[in-house]
């Protein structure tokens, strides 16, 4: 009995030996990183336009931001294209407005919004010199989905490129023939909106087919790659 019990403490003690080693990362591992970058034109040109109005009666308060809102909709429609000007209402907001000393309710305050967007620029800045019910809030440009996949799979290439060839000039550098592709991680990041901060005017800039003066910018796309490989002989 005493001589099994020892050999089976001794193969307890081979397989999780070999568990171990099995599970030890292999000695020629090598992590590394690279990445790509591109300017990229920003293709896609967003206004928000606003208003605000004030009253002691909510309900005249609401008509008076409806009346608004409806005209300077009814124009924008009339530009509106799918994926080119694309025309959407934005917050409408309806607040009581208190006396400081009362508490009490003693008038109410709104706002409406409407967002335009699209890769028409051209048509899109008409468009804000011809709303004149509304005030322009905000002017931004960013990347369109479309711009944005095709730079990111121009940039990959490039990006997976110098990561392969840094990867065969180190195992190179370091004695070895080669290298074996392990874990790899490809993302990219996504440009912020450039936003054209300025002061809240009317839309018709001096007059009714006045476009407004606006400049797209370019924006930086990166994509990182990152993982590591097996050096081999």
């Amino acid at each position: 009995m005493r001589a099994v019990f020892i050999f089976s403490t001794l193969a307890l003690s081979f397989t999780a030996h070999a568990a171990v080693a099995a599970e030890a990362p292999p000695r020629e591992r090598l992590s590394l990183s690279a990445s790509a970058s591109a300017e990229v034109t920003r293709d896609l040109l967003g206004i928000a336009f606003s208003t605000t109005r004030e009253g002691a009666d909510a309900a005249a308060v609401q008509t008076a931001l409806k009346q608004a809102l409806d005209a300077a909709l009814s124009e924008a429609r009339k530009a509106a294209k799918p994926g080119l000007v694309d025309v959407q209402t934005g917050s409408f907001a309806l607040t009581p407005r208190h006396d400081p000393k009362s508490g009490k309710i003693n008038g109410w305050q709104g706002s409406a919004e409407l967002l335009v967007e699209g890769r028409d620029s051209a048509a899109i800045a008409q468009l804000a010199g011809r709303i004149n019910t509304l005030s322009i809030a905000r002017v931004g440009y960013s990347l369109s989905r479309e711009a944005r996949e095709k730079a990111e799979s121009d940039i990959s290439a490039q990006a997976i490129a110098r990561y392969r060839a840094k990867a065969a000039d180190y195992a190179r550098q370091f004695g070895y023939g080669g290298y074996v592709v392990g874990e790899v991680n490809v993302s990219a990041d996504e440009p912020a909106p450039r936003p054209m901060m300025m002061k809240a005017m009317r839309a018709s800039v001096a007059s009714a087919d006045e476009a407004l003066p606006t400049e797209a910018g370019k924006a930086v796309v990166t994509v990182d790659v990152n993982g590591s490989v097996q050096l081999t002989r």
